[in-house]
Formats: C-alpha cells, sequence, structure tokens
C-alpha cells in the first residue's frame, strides 16, 4: 500500500466517535456561527498558548491578515519576514497594503536569521513577522529585542508551530500578537479551514473581534470598517476536542522524529536539528540532499511519497515580482529549495510505515552515494 507524506484517515476513525458527538451537539444546539464552542475553543486555545485573549477567524491567512490590520499596517507600511514560507504569510501581508521586506535563514533551522533583520529596517518597518517553520520556533528573544529597540510590532506566524516552544515558551505567546492555521495538515487540524489571533492586549482583543465581523460589535452597526472571517461551531468544537489530544499528538511526532534521526543519522541525508532552547513540535520532517529529486523519483517508484515545502522561494515567484527581488537575493534559501523534502510524519503513521520509509531510504541513499 502506498504510504502518504499526510494522511488523515486512521486518526478520524480513532477519534470518530468523539467527532461525531460534538457535530451532533452543535446541529441541536441551535447556534452554527459565534456561538458557545467558538467562545471555549477561543479560551481554551489561548490558555494552552499561556494567552489572555483568542479570537476565531476563518483561516490561517485571515488570521495574518487581521492581526496586521488590528495594528494599523497597510499602505506605505513594511513588514520584515522570509521567503520560505508558505505564500500566504506573505499574501496577507500585500493584502494589507504593506510591502514585505524578506530576510534570509539560517541554513540549519530553516528559521529566519536574526542578524539580518537589523539591515532591512527603514523608515518604513513598522512590524516584524518571524515564521516558525516546521514546527520549531524562531530566536524570539533576540527578534523582541530588535523590534523593541526600533519600536516595531512583532507578529509570530505560528501556523505550523502549535504547541511548539521557545526557552520554556509556547509559540504564539512571545509577541503582540500571533496567527494559528487550523488547517487539517497542522499539528492541531480541523476537517476544513479556520485560523485564530491570540494576544495578550484587551485592546487589540477588542479591535480583533471587530474586525473579524464587520467593524461590529453587538448591534448591526459597524464602528470601523470590517470584514467577514469568522470560525463556525461546527469546527470550533471538534477542535476543542482535538485540544485534548495535542500534547499526544506532538509526543508522537517527537517519537517518529527520533526514529529517523536515530536510523538516518549516518548517512548522506542532512537532517533537520533542534537547536538549543526549543521544543520542536515536527510539524513537517524536513531533510536536505543535493539529488532530492531522484531520491523522490525512487521513493515515488516504492510507492512511497514525500513532499517539497518550498519548491520555488517566493521572492522568487512571478506574482510577487513587483517587490523587486531577484534570484540570489537570498542565498540560504534558495539553495534549500533545491534541497529540501519532508518525510512522512504524523501521529496516525504506524511504526511498520515508518520503518518501509526508513528502509527505503537506506537502500537508495546507498546506491545514488
Amino acid at each position: 500500500m502506498s504510504i502518504k507524506v499526510w494522511d488523515y484517515l486512521q486518526e478520524f476513525e480513532s477519534e470518530k466517535k468523539e467527532i461525531m458527538n460534538s457535530i451532533d451537539e452543535v446541529l441541536k444546539s441551535g447556534y452554527l456561527i459565534l456561538g458557545e464552542r467558538v467562545r471555549r475553543f477561543e479560551e481554551s486555545f489561548s490558555a494552552y498558548c499561556n494567552c489572555k485573549f483568542g479570537v476565531g477567524v476563518g483561516n490561517g491567512t485571515d488570521a495574518i491578515f487581521l492581526a496586521l490590520k488590528s495594528i494599523n499596517i497597510g499602505q506605505g507600511d513594511e513588514v520584515i519576514t522570509v521567503s520560505n514560507t508558505a505564500v500566504p504569510t506573505v499574501s496577507a501581508i500585500t493584502a494589507t497594503g504593506a510591502k514585505p521586506v524578506f530576510a534570509d535563514v539560517e541554513p540549519d533551522s530553516f528559521l529566519i536569521d536574526t542578524e539580518k533583520i537589523e539591515r532591512s529596517i527603514t523608515s518604513r518597518t513598522k512590524c516584524i513577522l518571524p515564521v516558525h517553520l516546521f514546527g520549531q520556533c524562531a530566536k524570539m528573544n533576540r527578534i523582541n529585542e530588535i523590534a523593541q529597540k526600533n519600536n516595531l510590532f512583532v507578529l509570530e506566524d505560528c501556523a505550523q508551530s502549535h504547541g511548539a516552544e521557545f526557552e520554556g515558551k509556547k509559540a504564539g505567546s512571545m509577541s503582540h500578537l500571533a496567527a494559528f492555521s487550523f488547517y487539517p495538515t497542522k499539528i492541531l487540524g480541523g476537517y476544513g479551514d479556520g485560523g485564530m489571533v491570540i494576544t495578550d492586549n484587551p485592546d487589540l482583543y477588542q479591535k480583533l473581534r471587530r474586525l473579524r465581523f464587520y467593524g461590529m460589535e453587538k448591534t448591526y452597526y459597524s464602528l470601523e470598517q470590517g470584514y467577514n472571517s469568522r470560525l463556525d461551531e461546527l469546527h470550533a468544537s471538534i477542535l476543542l476536542g482535538k485540544l485534548n489530544h495535542l500534547d499526544e499528538y506532538i509526543a508522537k511526532r517527537r517519537r517518529l522524529a527520533q526514529n529517523y534521526d536515530t536510523f538516518l543519522k549516518n548517512t548522506s541525508l542532512i537532517l533537520p536539528t533542534e537547536s538549543a532552547g526549543r521544543k520542536h513540535a515536527y510539524y513537517l520532517y524536513v531533510v536536505r540532499h543535493p539529488r532530492r529529486d531522484l531520491i523522490m523519483e525512487e521513493l515515488k517508484k516504492r510507492d512511497i511519497f514525500v513532499n517539497i515545502s518550498y519548491p520555488w522561494p517566493i521572492h522568487t515567484m512571478s506574482g510577487f515580482a513587483d517587490l523587486g527581488y531577484r534570484k540570489g537575493d537570498l542565498p540560504v534559501t534558495e539553495q534549500l529549495a533545491d534541497e529540501i523534502f519532508s518525510l512522512p510524519l504524523y501521529p496516525s503513521l504506524s511504526d511498520d510505515e515508518q520503518e518501509r520509509v526508513i528502509d527505503a531510504l537506506l537502500d537508495i541513499l546507498n546506491i545514488i552515494q
């Protein structure tokens, strides 16, 4: 049978009764939008992240966009982030009218290189947006130092880092605001789109609640220009149940990652590192190899499917050509795009399936060396 890079069906079967009961309860409640379950999930998830407030929104892209709008990011402003990320990080910035400015990444962690941030700051810079990529947090202590020195906001993109930690602090708890996605593939994923912004700031919290609902509060009256981006009751209820399993999911991901570390450490693959002070949640197990494409082809022949995250750095995409970047501007990011790929890793991946992946890789690497 095929081994996919991600699959949810077995996990769904094991949690099916709980999930179907939560759906049934919602449909019988009479409330489908912004009801009790959304409120409970907002409170529970933000508390899990050690933050005071959470605002459920339609998806992770909206979470970034609305977080930026809540701090008045707009036309003429600049936001420093990375090109080695999913397109939504950058499209959310451009949707506000602001300009994304890219810093290169560290070759070992794939995260924003904090030594490259300050050279990107201009009089127009308003925010630093670090991406906690693949399940590991950026160096938030240094990022916050730079932000405080230059009077900048910090917004964490936590779409891939639910439950990850940096120096004992949870992803999302180390900045002015943090944005999460609950897309199905995520560490805490639902069965459709969903997102959340968390913060400790009560004023930003209230503004975010207005922004997600046409700028309204208690009555059908817009206090400011707002949008339509709401986490629905069905997904909130499902996610509330899955939140109880989140630490279990992460523990399984870390165990699978440790297995890969153990059996692949003496090969020509460059394995992911868990940098000092970090707890990696392993949203993805991302490896590097200069002959990546050949390895992927050989794995496919064995019915094992892996994934590239991301094959094209955003600054090289035609859709963002107006930003003025050229190939060669971010050398580390560009090299990674040619070499990285992620191995199958998700909580329901069985030991036998992982062993098959490892055996296939060892065989292929032996042949091509």
